[in-house]
């Protein structure tokens, strides 16, 4: 009987080192995902590619341009150096961050912050140094989403402080109707508003009013918005960005336009990983209910300010459709290609 035990033992023992031997390793992103300090990721999918459209992460007089990254795969990025720098953008003269990105009519456009733009009443407002005297939002186009690309309006598409909102962070969401609705807002209040056909300006509200301050519990900047299974999820930063308190919380909603209640905080500090994670995007993995936390953290030491690097991590559910906690990994997430096959 022994003898018969420790056969099948020997049996066992050799079939699982054998396909230890044969099977391939599992291919990941790591963490980050591409070398630079970069921050504010904005993720998404065009032309069966991956991309993610970052800050340069550097002091606001150096952080003049903006590179992009691509994939196939999740796992090799290739860099797209300076698609869009301040001497195309002649109103923009420092601290260009936050792009987001849509595509519209075969059309690529990058909305972006700029010149971190105040006014007198704020605490950061100086008489003597007009770059922030005047900016805001810009909108730069493009045939491809790797660029170049060229100033939309040679303006600011918004450049007031409309409910107090400073004019930073946008993110642009097509509803499933068409609808493009605009998200916005730093100093802790979030407005919406609806884009025009050719994204030069707003439809106006039943009020006349162009935007609806949307602002939930504990907002500070960076909106995001996706759709999963009939509910909209709105996701926003909160706590100072400087800092370990930076994190992500979210709210669900029957509708794009809320009500956005905040349910909890699904991405923060972890001291043995890092710090500072926040100011996220989410990429759905084409014909998948795959979801990937597009997002940036401050790794452990941290060098600087402005020391933040671009990472991946899975995002998932609970039956009820609420968010997982998210965990920071150094392994990221692992290899993805696009299929474009239909979710069952």
């Amino acid at each position: 009987m022994n003898q018969k035990i420790y056969l099948a033992l020997f049996f066992l023992l050799a079939v699982i080192q054998f396909i230890a031997c044969n099977s391939e390793p599992v291919e990941t992103s790591g963490n980050p995902v591409f070398e630079g300090w970069y921050a504010d990721p904005e993720g998404a999918v065009f032309d069966d590619r991956y991309w993610i459209f970052p800050t340069w992460s550097d002091d606001f007089e150096k952080q003049v341009f903006f590179d992009c990254f691509s994939s196939k795969d999740l796992v090799s990025w290739e860099k797209h150096a300076n698609i869009l720098d301040t001497a195309e953008v002649k109103w923009a003269k420092q601290a260009m961050w936050a792009p987001a990105i849509i595509e519209k009519d075969n059309k690529y456009f990058l909305f972006f912050g700029a010149n971190d733009v105040q006014r007198p009443s704020s605490p950061w407002w100086d008489e003597n140094h007009p770059y922030n005297h005047y900016g805001g939002i810009g909108v730069a186009v493009s045939d491809s989403p790797a660029g170049p690309f060229r100033d939309y309006l040679g303006k600011p598409l918004i450049d007031t402080f409309y409910n107090d909102a400073q004019p930073i962070d946008q993110f642009v969401f097509q509803d499933l109707d068409g609808t493009y609705y605009f998200f916005y807002g730093g100093w802790g209040h979030c407005n919406l508003g609806k884009l025009n056909n050719d994204f030069t300006g707003f439809i106006p509200r039943e009020d006349g009013t162009l935007f609806k301050e949307i602002t939930p519990e504990g907002y500070v900047e960076g909106p995001f918005m996706f759709h999963r299974m009939g509910k909209y999820y709105f996701m926003w930063s909160e706590g100072g960005w400087t800092n370990d308190s930076y994190k992500v919380a979210y709210a669900m909603a029957d509708k794009a336009t809320g009500p956005f209640n905040r349910i909890g905080s699904i991405l923060q500090s972890d001291t043995t990983i890092a710090t500072g994670a926040g100011h996220h995007s989410v990429i759905n993995v084409p014909g998948t209910d795959e979801w990937i936390m597009v997002y940036h953290r401050r790794p452990i030491p941290n060098e600087d300010r402005d020391h933040r690097v671009t990472c991946l991590d899975k995002m998932e559910f609970n039956e009820n459709g609420t968010i997982k906690q998210i965990k920071m990994t150094f392994e990221g997430v692992e290899k993805r290609v696009i299929k474009n096959e239909p979710v069952k």
